[in-house]
């Protein structure tokens, strides 16, 4: 897609947008591999699309999921002074013979012999994160029958399937203020400041531009939200466990809000905050609730949107709200993406909210700038527990005292994000499996100096040695880029602590290097780097916590269920269901100073480890065998230097779920531990909890 000159009428991009269309181009360029660009709500995704569909050489379909933003891609297009259709049953247009189309997906899908010729080069997804797209659903769109594909691929792959047919090549971009889906983590695998975020197989392969939104409210382009928790009166929805969908029941909800005493106090706080307002958004958390809210409020200025409104009455409803005839849009679930009324100055949260992401995106609602508005007051009274500006986490968030850490990568330096907790500014623990960090091949390869290969797979050796060598350029690109540039949009945003010249510099000024990042991240390759790991038994290769087959050498890994069974057959062994571990600094039998580790299970049962730490060589024995499997933050680099040190901070370490004791001789020794244990066997903190 060559850039060309703008028309004169063509509207003036900020500096950010400009970049993001940059880093498109530079992408396609070099690869066909489906990207994604990440703007806060409110950024003008619109002005994006539509500066690429003017650029793009070939036929361009943008999609959406509603028709309000079908209308509004399509009026920054013209905007431009050019031309394009709309395909939306709902816009009553079914065009699709100009160069630009946009088009609502639904229509789409229900019309593809329109799109059937092979010249649509570019396909623009809006609102990416409502897409789930696998590559067997891909298959299966393109290759069986109409009805097959209606049960089993979704309409964006259908669509996809069908331009793929006549255009193997098709260039797919997908825009979104929220790159994840709640359940399934990120959206895509690679981010241009050099990590990994989603899975292998994710069907988005990079995220070549992301703006965070700090730095967007930072300079002026959005509204400040200032957020007030409901302190007098609020609905505790503590109690309430999503479903396997991520989502929490209506009748789960309903049982907390359904005549809660909290809400007359709560709609009476959000009318004294709103007075000096122009306009006010409530989020109910059942239909019932909405319109018992509905009930409390001043009845000419307020009206109800659900996913029931007729599409005529909604309309109607949202027109007067917009034009500021009514003051109180209340709404279920139906508001949180392509609603845009400026004016909006007040959100009210009165529903749990099940990840950040769409946190975010009701939020979003109220971040536009408009005149007269000085900032975006967000009243929460479900006790929501995300911060606006810290990022999503693949994992699921452990417990409610958790908050996402930066935890850096022994090996490469990477500033990874993952959940954890502080004490001050120490990372006592973390839940981080993998190191995030992308190196490029020949760094990977460089990192690991001739015959080291047997020690790093040995997750003793590699506890001692550092685990590899890292190139200057290696730490350049993994460590120092990510911890400035990278910063912006992941690890130091989740602290609170991101300058905004480094935030700024890694979202605007870093031009040149995120053009290459953009273009080589297909280059890359994940860091090796294991937090916590499973080790293979005939090749000491580590590997994922979860996998059944080790990764280096394909043999099948010892199932930890089978571990304990044959343990349990045998009259010289012990299994110890541990229910506490304890250090002690103390003296072996010959009066030489030692630091003893039990390990007790229900019954009163004990095993013990017996380690030295009076030497150099003690201490490295003890980061080989123990340490690193012990640590609730591995990769720290805590080394206590003596018995004493490690039994005060014995809070920095975790037990094991089992223990495998074999007795030798008169004394028995601890000759398997396993962690992380998920099997049939129960566990003394599962017996606790």
């Amino acid at each position: 897609m060559p850039r060309s000159s703008a028309t004169s009428a063509a509207p003036r991009l900020r500096p950010y947008q400009t970049q993001a269309v940059d880093n498109v181009i530079a992408h396609f360029r070099g690869s066909d591999e489906p990207a994604v660009v990440v703007l806060p709500t409110g950024s003008g995704k619109s002005l994006v699309i539509a500066e690429l569909a003017r650029l793009a050489r070939g036929r361009v379909l943008v999609l959406a999921h509603v028709r309000e933003l079908v209308e509004q891609n399509h009026a920054k297009y013209l905007a431009y002074g050019l031309e394009a259709d709309i395909y939306s049953a709902g816009l009553k247009r079914k065009e699709s013979g100009r160069q630009v189309v946009f088009g609502s997906v639904q229509s789409v899908v229900n019309g593809l012999d329109d799109f059937a010729t092979g010249d649509f080069t570019l396909l623009v997804i809006d609102e990416c994160h409502r897409v789930s797209i696998s590559k067997e659903a891909l298959a299966r769109g393109a290759d069986d029958t109409e009805d097959d594909r209606r049960r089993s691929a979704s309409t964006y792959a259908r669509v996809i399937a069908r331009l793929r047919e006549a255009r193997p090549n098709l260039k797919i971009l997908g825009l979104t203020a929220t790159p994840y889906r709640l359940g399934e983590g990120f959206l895509y695998h690679r981010h241009y400041h050099g990590m990994v975020k989603g899975p292998e197989d994710a069907f988005f392969r990079d995220c070549v531009f992301e703006q965070p939104l700090r730095v967007m409210v930072r300079q002026g382009y959005l509204a400040e939200p200032r957020r007030i928790d409901g302190a007098l009166a609020f609905y505790d929805f503590s109690r309430l466990t999503p479903q396997r969908n991520g989502q929490f029941a209506e009748r789960d909800l309903d049982g907390v809000v359904r005549g809660n005493r909290a809400t007359p106090r709560i709609v009476d706080d959000v009318i004294e905050r709103a007075r000096d307002r122009q306009g006010v958004m409530i989020f109910a958390a059942t239909v019932a609730h909405a319109e018992e809210v509905l009930g409390l409020l001043p009845s000419a200025e307020c009206a109800l949107v659900t996913g029931a409104t007729p599409g005529p009455e909604r309309e109607r409803l949202i027109a007067a709200f917009k034009a500021r005839e009514l003051k109180y849009l209340v709404n279920v679930a139906v508001l949180t993406t392509g609603f845009d009324a400026p004016h909006v100055d007040v959100i009210a949260i009165l529903r749990p909210t099940e990840s950040v992401g769409l946190y975010q995106q009701i939020v979003g609602r109220g971040l536009r700038l408009s005149p007269g508005k000085r900032d975006c007051l967000v009243l929460d009274y479900a006790g929501n527990p995300w911060d606006l500006y810290a990022p999503e986490i693949d994992q699921a968030r452990p417990d409610s005292e958790s908050e996402p850490v930066q935890v850096e990568c022994p090996e490469c330096g990477f500033a990874n994000t993952f959940w954890g907790k502080r004490d001050g500014d120490l990372v006592i623990e973390h839940h981080g499996r993998r190191c995030q960090g992308l190196l490029s091949t020949r760094d990977a390869v460089d990192r690991i100096q001739p015959g080291a290969q047997d020690d790093r797979s040995n997750p003793e050796a590699s506890a001692s040695a550092g685990v590899g060598s890292v190139t200057n350029e290696s730490r350049g690109a993994a460590s120092g880029t990510n911890k400035g540039k990278g910063a912006a949009s992941g690890a130091n945003e989740a602290k609170g602590a991101a300058s905004g010249a480094n935030e700024a510099k890694g979202a605007a000024a870093g031009a040149n290097k995120a053009k290459g990042a953009a273009s080589g991240a297909s280059n890359k390759v994940q860091c090796t780097f294991r937090f916590r790991f499973k080790v293979c038994e005939q090749c000491g290769g580590e590997n994922d916590i979860a996998a059944r087959a080790c990764g280096h050498c394909g043999e099948r890994l010892v199932d930890p269920d089978d571990k304990l069974r044959d343990a349990l057959k045998l009259r010289h062994a012990k299994v110890l269901r541990v229910s506490g571990m304890q250090l002690a600094a103390t003296t072996n039998g010959r009066g030489v100073p030692r630091l003893k580790v039990t390990y007790h299970d229900e019954d009163g049962e004990t095993l013990d480890e017996w380690f030295g730490l009076e030497t150099r060589g003690q201490r490295h024995v003890f980061a080989r065998l123990f340490l690193r499997r012990h640590l609730r933050a591995p990769g720290s680099g805590w080394q206590p230097r003596s018995a004493e040190e490690a039994a005060e901070q014995a809070a920095r370490l975790r037990a094991p779920d089992f223990v495998i004791g074999r007795r030798t001789g008169r004394h028995w020794r601890v000759d398997e531990k396993l962690f992380d244990y998920v099997g049939r066997y129960r566990t003394a903190e599962a017996a606790g909890g």
